[in-house]
């Protein structure tokens, strides 16, 4: 390793925490000073261009496969580094974010990965940035365990061989760390904090556990951007004197910009890529990011009538299978977002058929894996893969050259049979308030209506509601979709929710802010990129 300089970061505005210097010691805050004089130019830079990438396609509403790269996808020779070990089945992943708790519960699931999420499961407040690292840091010692004060449940680790492989996801490129900040002021972007500290100490701690430092890549929109990830772990891994290759990434292929670089981004990252994965939510949020002005044909009905069967859905997930296994990476698939209901058993017996369906589909496609966010659909998720797989730890052998996919299919959004409803509008105020109230209370991951939503769900909420007011549509009802009607909706909601929880817990609570920033970011002539951002400057801790 070399010798790190004494580091030039402060913490800034935050309480001390118990064990903080453990996870904020001066040499693990010297890496990351070191990523951050490294690399934040370059990320900077890299922001910049995606905000003239989306005046471009504002300017022609289209997009296509990158001309000046064609010979990365015409070349049939290269392949992404074969996958180690502890990542060759990956047929079931848990998501969720690094709480105590939660971090026992996923590694115990019987699921083949966790993916440990500093990101949008979790909100960046710097008790969650902290104690998620703290955490990870305990289940690699095996020191940690967690007792329910409500309930007295103690929860405590499986054996090893039981234990689900981590995948950690630090936060995109575009989030900045309030909190740790260089000597001129200017914050550290929050996926090196994330990744640096997870990394620094944990990298050989899992290399002596027969494992590795492994990572998810979100809110990817450029080829570039993967180029600047591989950049950082070929740095890393030299600082502290680990083997190249011994990073893997997964990134997550939920932009549409992203969609249609899916070989580039793979190839920039071939000495360290171990798969693709499609995050449903937060690629409809980008279409309609990126699409916002492009007129009726661009216009989302529900989300909910979203489904992966939908054309364009369809062309992007046979397409991310079919370029994974064409270059020896793992395809994932999306997310089965239902939280089971302890009461109602007529709706679990629904819901898991819907989720078997989904996963027996993603099955069938190719695909060598799936999300979950619970527990109880591992076993659900688990059968339909090992129906498909059998004793395979995957099927990376299909190759999927039956799928041809043109520029315009990933678009052709007018293919959906499907129209914006009342209850759509409805549905996305009332998710879009309820997880923005819990987000400013320090929570990412909120269960709402029986399905997990975290940050992604309510940026498709407020994106639609304010693709439908800019493009005048007209709903189901005859209504037509005014600032006027979502301001009504929004104050029938607030109202609903004062009645369902009661004066005192509404008043204790966050719903007057959530509302109003709801309509903030929905509502403003000028779209805000991400609804986390001025969250962020909302954020308390």
């Amino acid at each position: 390793m070399s010798a790190p300089a004494p580091s030039p970061l402060a913490i800034v505005d935050a309480e001390p925490l118990p064990r903080q210097e453990e996870v904020l010691s001066e040499t693990a805050l010297a890496f990351v000073a070191a990523l951050h004089r490294r690399f934040t130019p370059r990320r900077d830079e890299l922001l910049a261009r995606r905000a003239e990438r989306r005046a471009e396609i504002a300017r022609t509403s289209t997009l296509d496969f990158l001309p000046e790269t064609a010979a990365i996808r015409a070349d049939d020779s290269w392949q992404v580094a074969p996958a180690p070990p502890a990542l060759e089945d990956r047929r079931v992943e848990i998501t969720g974010p690094t709480d105590r708790k939660m971090t026992i519960n996923a590694l115990n699931s019987g699921a083949k990965v966790w993916l440990a999420d500093f990101e949008d499961a979790s909100a960046p407040t710097w008790e969650n940035v902290v104690t998620g690292q703290l955490s990870l840091i305990d289940a690699y010692t095996r020191s940690i365990d967690f007792t329910d004060e409500r309930t007295g449940k103690t929860y405590a680790l499986r054996p090893d061989e039981e234990l689900a492989t981590v995948v950690m996801r630090p936060r995109g490129w575009h989030l900045d760390e309030r909190h740790l900040t260089d000597a001129d002021g200017t914050p550290v972007p929050g996926a090196l904090v994330d990744f640096g500290l997870y990394f620094f100490h944990n990298a050989k701690r899992l290399l002596d556990l027969g494992k590795g430092p492994y990572f998810y890549l979100p809110k990817t929109e450029s080829h570039l951007e993967a180029r600047l990830w591989n950049d950082v772990f070929v740095f890393a891994q030299d600082y502290l004197g680990i083997p190249q290759g011994t990073v893997r990434a997964t990134v997550l292929i939920e932009t549409i910009t992203a969609a249609y670089e899916m070989e580039e981004i793979l190839y920039e990252l071939r000495d360290h890529a171990s798969g693709l994965n499609a995050g449903r939510w937060d690629y409809l949020f980008s279409i309609v990011k990126n699409f916002r002005d492009g007129g009726p044909r661009f216009v989302l009905p529900d989300r909910n009538a979203v489904t992966m069967t939908a054309p364009f859905m369809r062309a992007y997930t046979e397409l991310l299978v079919r370029t994974c296994h064409k270059r020896g990476a793992h395809a994932i698939g999306g997310m089965a977002a239902f939280i089971p209901s302890r009461r109602d058993q007529e709706v679990n017996k629904v819901a898991f058929e819907k989720v078997k369906a989904d996963k027996d589909r993603e099955a069938n496609d190719g695909f060598d894996g799936s999300w979950v966010a619970h527990p109880d659909l591992v076993p659900i998720a688990m059968e339909s893969f090992h129906r498909v797989l059998g004793d395979r730890p995957n099927q990376k052998d299909r190759l999927r050259e039956d799928v041809d996919v043109k520029a315009e299919d990933l678009i052709a959004i007018d293919s959906l049979d499907a129209r914006p409803t009342y209850a759509g509008l409805v549905n996305a105020v009332q998710v879009g308030i309820r997880y923005i109230e819990a987000w400013l209370r320090g929570l990412g991951a909120v269960a709402i209506f029986n399905l997990m939503e975290d940050a992604a769900t309510a940026e498709i909420s407020r994106s639609q509601i304010w693709q439908w007011i800019n493009a005048g549509v007209v709903l189901d009802n005859g209504e037509r979709v005014t600032a006027e009607l979502a301001r009504k909706v929004a104050a029938g909601e607030l109202a609903d929710i004062r009645a369902e929880v009661g004066e005192e817990a509404f008043a204790a609570g966050n719903w007057q802010q959530a509302h109003d920033l709801l309509l903030k970011v929905a509502l403003d002539e000028d779209y805000a990129d991400f609804l986390t951002l001025p969250a962020y400057e909302q954020l308390k801790g």
